[in-house]
């Protein structure tokens, strides 16, 4: 899916669309959005409605405000002060989403139980950096892996098999090799059957993320 038909999705207004753009780009690499980072960018773009929509509202009250400066003084504070709490609120709750949408993409498809070894990552160990890189989440899987195995597939359960007539698995052609490289069709595989996707990239000797 590419921004635009994001955006028509979204129902982004035409004048918003610019500023939506510059906020989807800070989270989306490629021109196919995986679900989870689509619900990530849906839940931003509804906390910036909402915000400008609280600002919007507190500008029409402070402008039909009555009575001496110090009310006034008083009810700007109150403003002030409701602001840094909701904004607050706001940022712990994009955190959240976003080291739960990196802990779904480093599960993948491994675990026996993806919500179970989810709930088993201690989020207060993790950090988040501005460029939306969490640091120790892949020791904490690594760490998972080793002392509870059986919550994992087995490498053999989680290898695709090759399916001639729905076109799944190992196809002739690997798009991510050098003597085929096709970045369409990786886009295409990428999609369509994600664990796939990485076998195949695994064996061209390339390292992907998504």
């Amino acid at each position: 899916m590419t921004i635009t038909e994001l955006l028509a999705k979204l129902g982004i207004a035409d004048d918003k669309q610019a500023e939506a753009t510059k906020i989807f780009k800070e989270f989306l690499d490629g021109e196919y959005v995986p679900k989870s980072r689509f619900n990530e960018v849906n839940a931003e773009k509804k906390n910036l409605e909402s915000t400008v929509a609280d600002r919007d509202k507190q500008l029409k009250e402070l402008k039909n405000a009555e009575g001496d400066i110090e009310a006034f003084k008083q009810q700007i504070a109150k403003l002030q002060a409701d602001n840094k709490v909701a904004a607050a609120k706001s940022a712990e709750e994009i955190k959240n989403l976003r080291l739960s949408t990196a802990i779904q993409l480093a599960i993948g498809d491994t675990a026996q139980d993806a919500e179970l070894v989810a709930s088993l990552v201690d989020t207060s160990k993790l950090i988040l950096g501005d460029d939306g890189k969490v640091t120790g989440l892949n020791e904490q899987i690594k760490a998972l892996k080793e002392t509870k195995g059986f919550l994992f597939k087995t490498e053999e359960e989680t290898k695709p098999k090759y399916n001639p007539i729905k076109g799944h698995g190992n196809p002739k052609v690997n798009p991510f090799a050098k003597e085929s490289f096709n970045l369409t069709q990786q886009a295409e595989l990428i999609k369509s059957n994600p664990a796939e996707a990485k076998v195949l990239a695994a064996q061209a000797g390339v390292e992907v993320n998504f």
